[in-house]
């Protein structure tokens, strides 16, 4: 895919994401359940990996997937930033840098339009603070109605190339070398965030040596949960309410 092409689907896929956010914005109940919905989600992935969390040599690495790939966090600003800049982005960086920014985007808007389907169903099934059915049942049956299993496994293996992505920047020290020296030029350019987030998962995998064990216990796990709640199984029992 040429360069601006992957600038063009950059640029796609952060619409699709404000398309989201201003639903919501636009209908501020539905932005409650949305909220919801990440909560939980923030709350299984800790509960799924407390191990992982909890372990020396992942840790850094769990917490980085936890709050940069799969946390409730508000991404607006590192988004208006990507929107005002693609042209810079595909210019300054380099390409598998840029390729890797397309697959962080496709997996934003995907997760994205996920989570505000789900909220959607939630709504339609009640859901309240005044609580009603366990919140996994509620969550495996929400989770079935507004996805199939080739959205979930697109999702999961979206979130599993970014970690790939950085793992493999760490075996090339001259990228590590080219971040240092793209901090000025992306400060200028309005790329702080994205710089941010790029030094953060390359040192975070630099550290762990070596993600292969890591990466895997996630497809995993994620893997095996899907597939159950496809087969009808509940959702962890976590607060599941605007």
């Amino acid at each position: 895919m040429a360069l601006n092409h992957i600038g063009e689907e950059i640029l796609a896929c952060l619409r699709q994401v404000e398309e989201q956010r201003q639903a919501r914005l636009s209908d501020p109940g539905l932005g409650r359940y949305v909220e919801a919905v990440k909560a939980y989600q923030h709350g299984r992935f800790a509960e799924s990996y407390a191990d992982l969390l909890a372990h020396a040599r992942f840790g850094d690495a769990a917490r980085f997937f936890l709050e940069d790939l799969y946390g409730p966090g508000d991404f607006s600003l590192r988004d208006q930033q990507f929107a005002r800049v693609v042209p810079a982005l595909v210019r300054l960086f380099p390409r598998d840098i840029v390729e890797t920014v397309l697959s962080l985007g496709r997996l934003h808007a995907l997760s994205e339009a996920l989570d505000t389907a789900m909220a959607h169903s939630l709504r339609a099934h009640g859901v309240s603070s005044q609580g009603g059915e366990p919140s996994g049942r509620l969550y495996g049956l929400c989770w079935r109605a507004v996805a199939g299993p080739a959205d979930r496994e697109r999702q999961i293996s979206l979130m599993l190339g970014v970690g790939r992505a950085l793992d493999n920047y760490t075996r090339n020290p001259l990228l590590r070398h080219t971040l240092r020296l793209m901090r000025a030029p992306a400060q200028a350019a309005g790329l702080a965030a994205l710089q941010t987030f790029l030094e953060r998962g390359f040192d975070t995998f630099r550290a762990m040596k070596g993600a292969e064990e890591f990466l895997r216990t996630i497809a995993e796990r994620e893997r095996t949960l899907a597939a159950a709640l496809f087969a009808g199984a509940d959702g962890p029992d976590l607060p599941l309410s605007p």
